[in-house]
């Protein structure tokens, strides 16, 4: 071989040599893979079904006059006389207070004048001595005037609308009635409530309004009576939906014959929906998330663990109910595993 075609192969290969890429050894290798393929997190999952549960909901309420209110005259005046006092019983049509009366005497002597000169009129009228439009003009002016008597005669004189008991007097005899509101703030004379029957107010959320129904039993316990349970009936459903709350109101009638509830108690108020369907999971499933005070789960799809953000409902000793949140029967939720999940991480699934 010619020394010239010699020294070409020699430094091809060299050329070859230097190109050609060395082996990385297995460790590097290993390495490598579990950078690129991050192992799953072994997880034990349960598929989620509807059950029928009892739906019981709850609320705190504040017990109230079945009816209230502040009796007082239409227009300012001096107080004659006041025949109540506080905590006296009083029955519908019951004397209340006398306010003066001076301006209703004055207008009723002018009325008893009106209807004489009224009764003579209608005699001339008839056998043609005065003009028709003169007896229509007194007529006019008595009509005025029997209505301005009988209204100051109800507006002087103040009697019970409804049997009740007397809860406040904010004035006394003598003391002038201005209109405005008093040192305890109430705009009235004395103040009437009913308390037997009494009822509660309550805010229920807007998923309960198709279940909601008039005469509806509810039960309630006051806090200073924790042993007794009175049972009430909602007698009054209000017809919208507040859109700041997404509640609505439903008032419920107890009654209250031994009058042990009174007006501004404290209570409990449990209302029975019935049997209805509802996702029931174990509460060990639901997480927190930190800082905050959302609620939320995971659910295995195929390989990958996806996080559902929800909302909790009645407990049952280890279990939950989810009434909110993007769940589906069949879904496979995470029971063992799911606090070092993150979403979106891959999961093995085992048994």
């Amino acid at each position: 071989m010619k020394p010239k075609v010699l020294s070409l192969i020699l430094a091809g290969g060299i050329f070859l040599t230097a190109c050609t890429p060395k082996e990385k050894p297995a460790s590097v290798k290993a390495e490598a893979a579990a950078a690129e393929t991050k192992a799953a997190i072994p997880v034990r999952v349960m598929p989620v079904a509807k059950i029928k549960i009892s739906r019981t909901v709850d609320y705190t309420a504040t017990i109230q006059a079945f009816e209230e209110v502040n009796m007082a005259p239409s227009t300012p005046g001096r107080v004659d006389k006041i025949y109540v006092e506080v905590g006296d019983r009083v029955q519908k049509g019951q004397k209340l207070f006398l306010m003066d009366r001076s301006q209703y005497y004055a207008s009723k002597i002018q009325l008893a004048n009106l209807e004489k000169d009224l009764a003579r009129m209608d005699t001339l009228r008839k056998v043609g001595s005065i003009k028709e439009q003169t007896y229509d003009q007194t007529k006019a002016q008595y009509d005025v005037t029997k209505t301005n008597v009988d209204f100051m005669e109800q507006n002087t004189l103040l009697e019970a609308p409804f049997s009740g008991i007397i809860t406040g007097r904010y004035l006394e005899e003598g003391e002038l009635y201005s209109g405005a509101p008093s040192a305890s703030g109430k705009a009235a004379v004395v103040t009437l409530m009913q308390i037997n029957p009494v009822k509660v107010t309550v805010s229920i959320s807007e998923q309960y309004y198709p279940l909601i129904k008039n005469g509806m039993v509810a039960r309630i316990v006051a806090d200073v009576y924790p042993d007794k349970e009175l049972t009430g009936r909602i007698f009054r459903v209000h017809p919208t939906i507040d859109p700041m709350s997404r509640t609505f109101r439903a008032e419920i009638q107890i009654p209250n014959g031994n009058e042990l509830l009174r007006p501004g108690m404290f209570a409990r108020v449990y209302i029975d929906m019935g049997e209805v369907e509802a996702f029931v999971v174990p509460s060990s499933s639901v997480l927190v998330q930190e800082g905050t005070n959302d609620r939320f789960i995971f659910v295995a799809e195929g390989n990958t663990a996806s996080r559902r953000i929800v909302k909790l409902g009645k407990r049952f000793d280890d279990k939950v109910e989810i009434t909110e949140g993007d769940l589906k029967e069949g879904d496979n939720l995470v029971i063992d595993g799911q606090a070092r999940l993150m979403n979106g991480e891959s999961v093995e699934i085992t048994k």
